[in-house]
């Protein structure tokens, strides 16, 4: 593999707990109970604007969406490395294949701005010649553009190329690129390879590792 292109919570970051927090705190600002960490985890993965209205429920307005999405983000801005850690063995991982030479990106469609603080946060951006958010183009994951603008930077052919996350989301974001997918079976969301199957799984980051650099 040439180029590495890594989604970022669920599949480098367990950030299960703040993001828990930080929309409970949201609903709690809109005079809201709290809900579950598990409910939580399944609305994660297609970016801020649609986590909130997921967890405000069908009956808000989209001005209560605005409202309570900003304070989402104020709050998280604030306590997004409280409970935040990278899983087991994605350190020594990524550290093989960043000495072994491989290009490395994150693509994930949490905002730009957290995820460059938080991949800094956490001693990765070393690793990293690139860290793309959920607005850094017009369109998010799903759509290709992010994967097609780091071939593009890094002149990788596409069958040398592999997406790497916890969700169908960005399954289909590899299909929709023709790059090959890679599951993590640890995140927030891998019940739904059920429904996109990815050509790999790994059940930790050092298996991904072995496969990028011994193809095995």
């Amino acid at each position: 593999m040439r180029l590495i292109i890594f989604d970022l919570d669920g599949t480098l970051i367990d950030s299960k707990l703040d993001l828990v927090h930080s929309v409970n705190a949201a609903r709690a600002h809109m005079g809201l109970t709290p809900i579950s960490s598990e409910l939580i985890a399944t609305y994660v993965g297609s970016g801020a604007p649609v986590l909130m209205r997921r967890a405000l429920g069908p009956e808000a307005s989209e001005a209560d969406v605005q409202r309570a999405l900003r304070y989402f983000l104020d709050y998280y801005r604030d306590h997004m490395l409280d409970n935040t850690y990278l899983y087991p063995g994605v350190r020594d991982a990524l550290d093989r294949m960043h000495n072994a030479g491989a290009r490395m990106a994150v693509l994930t469609n949490k905002p730009v701005r957290f995820s460059q603080a938080l991949v800094e946060g956490l001693g990765l951006h070393d690793h990293f010649f690139r860290v793309y958010g959920g607005n850094s183009f017009d369109q998010k994951k799903p759509d290709p553009i992010g994967i097609h603008k780091l071939i593009e930077e890094t002149g990788a052919p596409k069958e040398r190329t592999i997406m790497v996350g916890d969700s169908n989301v960005d399954i289909r974001t590899a299909r929709n690129a023709q790059v090959l997918a890679c599951g993590v079976t640890y995140g927030f969301q891998p019940e739904t390879f059920e429904q996109d199957p990815p050509d790999l799984m790994v059940d930790d980051m050092q298996q991904l590792a072995d496969y990028v650099l011994n193809g095995r």
